[in-house]
């Protein structure tokens, strides 16, 4: 078989359109591509299927000469009309580009995906916190270095000094500690669900120990690096209850021509839409954070004003009688790339917060040191099409998959090397079971030590359950650095 350089194409996502229904027309100034139902091409002749925007034409204005009776209009007390209104214009330009200009020294400034210093007009990148270097004037990216460890949650601060991730001994500790620790990383204080003590294992001989006589407040300048743990127990901690589902999940469910899932079975599922249109789908992560896919929020998709979120919903027909969730912001990863579909994450805030209930709540983020396993036992839902090239479902279905190992995914005859570190495979190599359109940045989840883990976020694919083309996703351990920085930037 003749490579092909380029990537194999991703899910395109057809709108779920209830029958007898005109979907609205688009607000003014956004412009939706029309997306044409592609035909799916053999999976031996991956390529990309264009949008196609249809621009209505405008016609070009009319030339207008003057004439002489024209020219006898122009007298002078007209000509000064003019010159004044066009002052009056250039003075409220001029006062308009004066408001951006203060907005933008004044305001925070932080494009992307950087992150402001504390008070200071300075931006640095994710990737330049926490590293043992004072990148801000004050050292603020240095300051509050704290993540959660392997699937025990535990907690880890950064110390500058030996520049390494420490465990925190549970010594002197209390939900008060616990909690600045997670409003530090993102989260909320009235997420904040519990501190517990941890047996200590042989791997780690150096802990961050509480030093209660300090005088400081901030907590991390009561913590001192030790070799001594009195009580032989660690700090985990939990910044909010996550990974619980009320249903157990059936893996005879299906999403390629499957059945519908029970609800409260995956409650952290939305559906996304833009003009009462479902077209992708995500995972809340915190009342307020959903993560999906960075194509859904491509081009004219990327502005918060035209989304609408939708929790706790199983049948698309009941959220058109919702009012959805308005979304506040969007942040695609600043490393997108719209072709191999490397780095394929999003992050949306909600402008108001979910309520969780027994249908509605969060999964857990998988921390760092949580390996996966190959063959591993993986959900996938959606409101996905039942079989390829077939419109998206009114109901909500759910798929077991497993993880496929990254070396057989990127074999000559399945994707032939385009599987990259910020990706993962699961599904089956004879086709069976797979994600399809419409179900993009909809949750690959696992569980695990009795909680439920977001493995990754729906990508692409080749077809739909096509023989050696299993379902593409983005691998979530690449990404949970990324999401805490950015929510630790947007609180």
């Amino acid at each position: 078989m003749a490579s092909d350089s380029r990537p194999p194409p991703y899910y395109e996502n057809y709108a779920y359109q209830p029958e007898n229904l005109v979907p609205p027309r688009h607000a003014s100034g956004f412009n939706v591509c029309q997306q044409y139902r592609s035909p799916y091409w053999p999976a031996t002749v991956p390529h990309y299927v264009p949008r196609v925007c249809n621009q209505p034409s405008i016609p070009a204005p009319a030339v207008v000469h003057p004439s002489s009776s024209s020219a006898k209009i122009c007298t002078p007390r007209i000509r000064k009309a003019l010159c004044l209104s066009l002052s009056i214009i250039i003075l409220l330009v001029g006062a308009a580009i004066a408001g951006i200009l203060i907005w933008y020294f004044v305001t925070d400034h932080c494009f992307g995906s950087k992150i402001r210093c504390g008070t200071q007009a300075v931006c640095v990148s994710p990737s330049q916190w926490c590293n043992g270097v004072d990148d801000c004037p004050n050292g603020e990216d240095e300051n509050r270095c704290v993540r959660l460890y392997g699937p025990r949650f535990l907690l880890e601060v950064y110390s500058s000094e030996s520049k390494d991730w420490y465990p925190v001994c549970y010594d002197d500790w209390n939900d008060n500690y616990g909690k600045t620790a997670c409003v530090d990383m993102g989260y909320n204080e009235d997420t904040y669900f519990k501190s517990e003590a941890t047996k200590l294992t042989s791997t780690f001989t150096s802990f961050m120990r509480l030093n209660t006589s300090a005088e400081d407040t901030d907590l991390y300048k009561k913590l001192y690096n030790s070799k001594l743990c009195s009580s032989g127990r660690m700090v985990s901690l939990r910044c909010i209850k996550c990974g619980s589902s009320s249903k157990n999940p059936n893996p005879r469910n299906r999403i390629v021509g499957g059945n519908v899932a029970v609800l409260g079975e995956w409650p952290w599922q939305v559906s996304l839409h833009i003009q009462g249109i479902h077209l992708c789908g995500g995972s809340i992560i915190t009342p307020e954070w959903i993560v999906t896919a960075a194509h859904c929020v491509e081009g004219s998709y990327s502005q918060p004003i035209y989304w609408r979120v939708y929790a706790g919903f199983l049948l698309q027909q009941e959220m058109l009688r919702s009012r959805g969730h308005r979304v506040a912001k969007i942040i695609p990863h600043p490393n997108y790339d719209t072709e191999s579909k490397n780095n394929d994450v999003a992050l949306m805030k909600l402008q108001s917060p979910l309520n969780f209930n027994e249908v509605i709540g969060p999964v857990c983020l998988p921390n760092p040191g949580m390996m996966f396993q190959p063959t591993q036992r993986c959900w996938i839902s959606g409101w996905g099409a039942q079989h390829q090239g077939g419109n998206t479902s009114k109901e909500l279905n759910a798929a077991m998959v497993p993880l496929i190992e990254s070396s057989r995914c990127n074999a000559r005859h399945v994707y032939n090397g385009h599987i990259l570190s910020t990706m993962i495979c699961a599904g089956y190599l004879e086709g069976k079971v797979d994600s399809c359109q419409g179900d993009s940045g909809g949750p690959l989840v696992t569980e695990k030590h009795a909680v439920w883990w977001l493995v990754g976020d729906t990508s692409w694919g080749t077809g739909c359950a096509s023989v050696y083309k299993p379902g593409v996703y983005g691998n979530m351990t690449q990404f949970t650095d990324w999401i805490y920085r950015n929510m630790q930037a947007n609180r």
